[in-house]
């Protein structure tokens, strides 16, 4: 899709007609308390929308709707081909609705319109058909019983599914999380972050066009205490996938433990090291590898790049390319499609970015500001004890950390309370396949940033991940439920049981 002028984009964004009420039961509706919150174009300070605020009453609605149309079969007991076809279709209508989308999105988020057109909203419709494809292609099994019995090892949805969205890929993250669900035949209730609820409600809308039956698909907005821990405590939801902070998914593991026990899958934190070794061929195409990894998406990325821990030998070198690539990173007005680095989410996170800033002790790149925007910013910190090097600031911020062997390399990379992505750069492929084995993070690049793709698990070790994966074939484990069916063949079965 060819991208349009700033003029064009504005005109766009001007005649949006915002979704701002719930939708639960196949249709919109206020919150039952009749509360709004504001929803605010970062970029601007502007409020956009004011959208309904609901509470556990409205999340009691949801679950009770959705757990019939769980019990009732209309989507959970639906052929494969059939769930496959609705979905397929609602990615058609995605399609068709993509700009509006992007456009929504932007304004929502602060995000420029460029990765919008580009990257999530593509990104999220070809990860809702991979999934629907997916549907009829998975087998179950039948175990090596004896020859008087027979053993059928079969998946059925695990139930009613709470989906707790973060707001720095409001779109993408829940077609991580509802393509699989979906797919399994689960009804979910999603709370999106309070931040970037628009584009979360003009999908409900999509997927009722596309056939999703009503009651299947539920949007709930509102705050982490009146809709989130409601969710979480829930006694008739089955499982809780989040993603979002480390200290918000512990607690979805405590409101677990304090209710039904619900399996829950957490995709938190991180601090992710790129690590350059003194071998690494050609410094300009790491340096493209380790801007991008920085500063896509304002750092507003849990597998950001943050912190660069590069060989004495080649650290000058590699600072000055990446000063070099890091000037194309420009700072504007989001609907400007020659913006890469939009405004932050909100004015409480410019802030606590904005403080983190200022207790850097050296900025060797960057480090001002520009309305709601932060440049390009790269920092020397003197060890990994440094905030800057053990906190996870989700700004456009990269630590150097500079190391005298691989060695130490991997055990400062290692040194942190997170795992969830890292990269190890090295000519020597071995040294490298060995780096990766060493490093304790569930994605490992090899020479480049990347987190993967759509064929692979995503989620991280220690404290940035617990209970599963996105992505992949993986990602329908954490929505599914295993059952044995054990048949006894045998000629006098009867009589045993008499």
């Amino acid at each position: 899709m060819s991208l349009l002028t700033e003029q064009e984009y504005r005109a766009i964004a001007q005649s949006l007609d915002l979704p701002t009420a719930a939708y639960i039961d196949g249709a919109y509706r206020p919150a039952m308390s009749g509360n709004t919150f504001d929803t605010v174009n970062p970029a601007t300070g502007q409020v956009i929308a004011q959208i309904a605020a609901c509470d556990a009453g409205d999340v009691d609605f949801a679950v009770t709707k959705a757990r019939q149309a769980f019990d009732d079969g209309r989507w959970s007991r639906l052929h494969p081909s059939d769930r496959k076809d609705a979905l397929i279709r609602l990615c058609k209508l995605m399609t068709r609705n993509a700009r509006e989308l992007a456009v929504m999105e932007s304004i929502d988020s602060g995000k420029p319109i460029y990765d919008c057109e580009t990257v999530d909203i593509p990104e999220a419709i070809h990860c809702i058909k991979w999934h629907a494809e997916l549907i009829d292609k998975i087998y179950d099994q039948v175990s090596p019983a004896s020859d008087d019995h027979m053993a059928m090892v079969v998946r059925e949805p695990i139930g009613v599914v709470g989906l707790v969205l973060p707001w720095n890929f409001p779109l993408l993250m829940l077609a991580w999380k509802i393509g699989p669900a979906l797919a399994a035949g689960c009804s979910v209730i999603v709370k999106p972050a309070m931040e970037t609820t628009l584009t979360a409600l003009r999908f409900a809308e999509l997927a009722s066009e596309a056939g999703i039956p009503r009651g299947v698909l539920n949007i709930v907005p509102g705050g982490g205490a009146e809709v989130g821990e409601p969710i979480g405590r829930h006694m008739d939801i089955d499982m809780v996938s989040f993603t979002g902070s480390t200290a918000t998914g512990k607690r979805f593991l405590e409101y677990a433990a304090q209710s039904n026990a619900k399996e829950v899958v957490l995709e938190m934190g991180g601090k992710n090291p790129a690590i350059v070794l003194q071998d690494a061929e050609n410094l300009d195409r790491v340096a493209q590898h380790i801007v991008q990894g920085a500063y896509w998406n304002m750092g507003e990325n849990c597998s950001a790049t943050s912190r660069l821990i590069v060989h004495r030998d080649v650290r000058d070198t590699l600072i000055e390319r990446i000063k070099h690539h890091a000037q194309h990173w420009n700072v504007g007005d989001p609907l400007n499609p020659e913006t890469r680095l939009g405004a932050l989410v909100s004015q409480a996170h410019f802030d606590k970015v904005c403080g983190y800033l200022k207790q850097a002790d050296t900025i060797l790149m960057g480090g001002d500001t520009d309305g709601a925007c932060v440049q390009a910013t790269m920092v020397e910190v003197p060890d990994n004890d440094h905030p800057l090097a053990r906190d996870e600031i989700f700004g456009p911020v990269l630590s150097v950390i500079t190391v005298n062997s691989a060695d130490q390399a991997i055990a400062v990379a290692n040194d942190t309370d997170y795992g969830l992505c890292a990269s190890i750069f090295s000519a020597n492929i071995k040294r490298a396949l060995r780096g990766a084995r060493a490093l304790r993070a569930g994605t490992v690049t090899v020479n480049s940033f990347g987190e993967g793709d759509i064929t692979t698990p995503f989620g991280g070790y220690r404290q940035s991940g617990f209970g599963g994966r996105d992505n992949g074939i993986h990602a329908h484990d954490q929505y599914t439920q295993i059952k044995t069916i054990w048949i006894d063949l045998s000629d006098d079965a009867d009589e045993a049981v008499q």
